[in-house]
């Protein structure tokens, strides 16, 4: 079998066999972070925003191959999320955009898209590092324009680039020394490879086990279109209020103490509310129910793993503000002179966020990085003529920086790491004055605190020197694991006695569900004793996967 040209619906066909085989092995590229923390997402993140660009082709009925090129373009701009996504997105951006005058493709043509990828990928990121996912498509890219000077058929050309990409991926850990130490390869690279592996499969028909999921907002969407009662009820009417989303990773979590049976879930589910879907694999069961209590879903779905996506909306709210038989509100949105739009997770956290000024907190952080999109969503709901945005989350810096670039509005990135440094950022916060040097000041004032967090590890590793034993807390601080001990109190005690210097005043405790009032209130009468000149204040978090965020200042 030869293949020639490349049309449109080869090319759509590829990136639906890409997700796919992508979407299957999400999880073991998380597994390769190298840091042994629970919330390793580069797979999830490659994941989503792949997912983001997949849907919209399948929603294109376009044949030129250019056309689609764009649409997947614009899906993987729109749903980039974590570095490891806006990079993906602007491999595709650049691959895109070098054939989107084409109604068709030849090897050539093929081959020097995929080196127009590399191109556009290498100039978004400031200071690119060999050895990632970048190294893995460069060199990929390089092999398939010198098979395409000897051949014409795409399949050959493809079949090159993906054995190139996985020399090049076993490669990486010669190029990065923590990769090596720790004994795995590059995620974002893996991630690539999986990618390039479904194309291959498509090109050859030779497919790997390729598993269409049901799109669980088309069904929504559906469900919301089949039993529109908005025309014949009032919101008092409406039986269950909330229209409850939530996806959970089965059999991940510290809460896990059943095992997932679909059946028994959905029964149970459907006693909850009503407009009901479940839709399961043998990772992910995403669900969609309409009820009273929200929380019951979420409780219930935590049983059998851990949630890493929920969506609560009040009908009864969006039915009032619909339904032009009621009152239409007297209230204005005021356009405020600068908003400001912070990344977190967990309920305390997102209250000490608005108590400072934060106008809106999108839920997310380090288990689940908010896209693009997601960025650009918020600064909608806030009107504003400027704009701050706080990642609190290095993986998030390149689709917040996105975000400031698709959007038409003026705005800008503090680039702060932690939460710790966003809540520190918004000491500096000052609305009268300009965008950029209320950027400059925030950016300035993050300096003056030293983050740390305590987290459990999910595998036994040895990083710099420390051996790590799977289940262990640890202590980092500023991103660098510095603490290991099998014991929350010792660990955190340790991490903070590290942390502290002559010049430090006040030491700030956050503790997150998977930790306790008791702990920090014991933590803080030892501090009391050793730092008697030094502040301590503790403040309940909520956040998942770290029982503990520590700042000094």
């Amino acid at each position: 079998m030869e293949l020639s040209k490349l049309t449109g619906k080869d090319f759509k066909d590829m990136i639906v066999a890409g997700q796919s085989h992508l979407a299957q092995n999400a999880e073991y590229v998380n597994s390769l972070n190298v840091f042994p923390v629970p919330d390793g997402d580069t797979g999830t993140n490659m994941n989503l925003t792949f997912s983001s660009g997949a849907k919209a082709v399948k929603e294109n009925s376009d044949t030129e191959i250019g056309k689609i090129g764009q649409t997947l373009s614009k899906g993987l701009l729109m749903g980039a999320r974590g570095n490891s996504g806006v990079i993906l997105s602007q491999l595709f951006r650049g691959f895109s955009r070098s054939i989107e005058s084409k109604a068709e493709i030849n090897t050539i043509e093929f081959a020097q898209a995929f080196q127009a990828g590399v191109d556009s990928a290498y100039k978004a990121i400031m200071k690119p590092v060999e050895g990632t996912i970048l190294t893995v498509a460069r060199e990929s890219a390089e092999a398939g324009k010198n098979k395409a000077q000897t051949t014409e058929d795409i399949i050959e050309v493809m079949e090159e680039i993906l054995a190139a990409a996985k020399v090049s991926l076993d490669h990486t850990p010669e190029l990065l020394p923590v990769l090596k130490e720790v004994g795995v390869v590059d995620s974002g690279g893996q991630g690539l490879v999986y990618v390039y592996e479904g194309f291959l499969s498509s090109l050859t028909g030779e497919e790997i086990q390729v598993v269409e999921e049901p799109d669980l907002d088309e069904l929504v969407r559906a469900e919301h279109h089949r039993g529109a009662v908005h025309d014949a009820m009032s919101a008092e009417d409406i039986e269950f209020g909330f229209c409850t989303e939530i996806m959970v990773r089965l059999g991940k979590g510290k809460t896990v103490d059943s095992e997932f049976d679909y059946d028994e879930f959905r029964n149970h589910l459907s006693e909850l509310g009503d407009s009901l879907l479940v839709i399961a694999d043998e990772e992910i069961v995403k669900v969609h129910v309409h009820t009273e209590r929200p929380g019951e879903v979420m409780n219930y779905g935590q049983k059998f793993g851990t949630l890493i996506h929920i969506k609560v909306d009040n009908m009864r709210e969006q039915h009032a503000a619909l339904d032009h038989s009621e009152a239409p509100s007297t209230e204005k949105t005021t356009e405020k002179e600068v908003s400001v739009i912070s990344v977190a997770a967990g309920s305390g956290i997102k209250d000490l966020f608005e108590s400072m000024g934060v106008d809106y907190v999108i839920e997310g952080g380090q288990t689940m990085n908010p896209s693009t999109q997601d960025f650009l969503e918020a600064m909608e709901k806030v009107p504003a003529k400027n704009y701050i945005l706080l990642p609190n989350n290095s993986n998030i810096f390149m689709a917040a920086n996105q975000a400031t670039e698709v959007s038409e509005a003026n705005a800008a990135v503090v680039e702060t790491r932690t939460i710790q440094q966003g809540i520190n950022a918004m000491l500096a916060f000052n609305p009268d004055m300009e965008l950029e040097e209320i950027q400059e000041l925030m950016s300035e004032e993050i300096q003056y605190v030293t983050s740390g967090q305590i987290t459990f590890a999910i595998r036994d590793t040895e990083i710099n020197g420390l051996k790590i034993k799977k289940d262990d807390y640890m202590g980092l601080i500023d991103g660098d694991i510095e603490v290991t001990n099998n014991d929350l109190e010792t660990a955190s005690l340790e991490t903070i006695k590290k942390m502290i210097t002559e010049d430090s005043e006040i030491i700030t405790l956050l503790y997150g569900e998977n930790s306790s009032e008791q702990l920090v209130h014991s933590l803080m009468e030892q501090l009391a004793e050793l730092y008697p000149d030094i502040e301590v204040e503790i403040h309940e978090g909520g956040q998942p996967v770290y029982p503990l965020l520590i700042s000094v200042e």
